[in-house]
């Protein structure tokens, strides 16, 4: 079969578009996050009841501003690349704010609807993942955090992204109960692990279809 051409920066805004779509849903069947953006979004709810214009995207661009200055200082120097990763990072906060916003107006359909919200969010995240690992332009800090020391570290990057991922639960775990206590539980929730156990697996298979579909190209020439 023939492939069809895939341009890498299209690969970039479709990632974008599909993890924006992928969290909104996500949060709207209200099973739990991710682990990944756990922490954004319990900062978010917990700083919007003082300050409500703080929004879900505003949350994540500003956290992962905070992740970059730590990767900075774990590196040992501050890369221009860190810059592209968090214009990345705010462009993907004002889209998720946007795509949230169209989310919440879909009439409420009980249980059923949130199951459907809840593979249809982890569905699109790793779709979204796929796309962004076929694309050069500088993915958010969460990818490039784990990129950047599996590389200082000389480790591999599948067992620096478990180590990561599962440091971000328990940070999300320790902020739900210093926020609301152990009563009132927000953010890692059922849907978490599940999505811990079965996004890697579809992570993959979605990045093996494209790669058997198309083949990826830069349409940009730079130098």
């Amino acid at each position: 079969m023939k492939k069809g051409t895939f341009y890498t920066e299209l690969a970039y805004v479709f990632g974008i578009i599909a993890l924006a779509i992928g969290t909104a849903l996500s949060e709207r069947a209200d099973f739990g996050m991710s682990m990944i953006v756990a922490p954004a979004y319990i900062l978010h709810l917990k700083i919007s009841e003082s300050l409500p214009f703080f929004t879900f995207g505003m949350a994540e661009y500003c956290l992962q501003a905070v992740l970059l200055i730590l990767l900075a200082v774990v590196i040992g120097r501050f890369k221009k690349m860190y810059l592209f990763s968090f214009v990345t990072a705010v462009i993907y906060g004002f889209t998720l704010d946007g795509i949230m916003w169209l989310v919440a107006r879909i009439p409420e359909t009980g249980i059923a609807g949130r199951v459907v919200f809840f593979i249809g969010g982890m569905l699109m995240c790793s779709l979204g993942v796929a796309f962004v690992f076929h694309t050069y332009i500088a993915p958010e800090a969460y990818e490039l955090f784990v990129k950047e020391v599996a590389l200082k570290y000389n480790k591999e990057m599948h067992i620096v992204k478990y180590i990561y991922d599962w440091s971000s639960c328990i940070i999300a775990i320790v902020l739900s109960f210093i926020f609301w206590g152990f009563w009132h539980f927000e953010g890692v929730k059922a849907g978490t692990l599940v999505c811990a156990l079965l996004n890697g697996l579809i992570i993959g298979v979605m990045d093996r279809f494209l790669d058997s579909h198309f083949d990826f190209k830069d349409g940009l020439k730079f130098g």
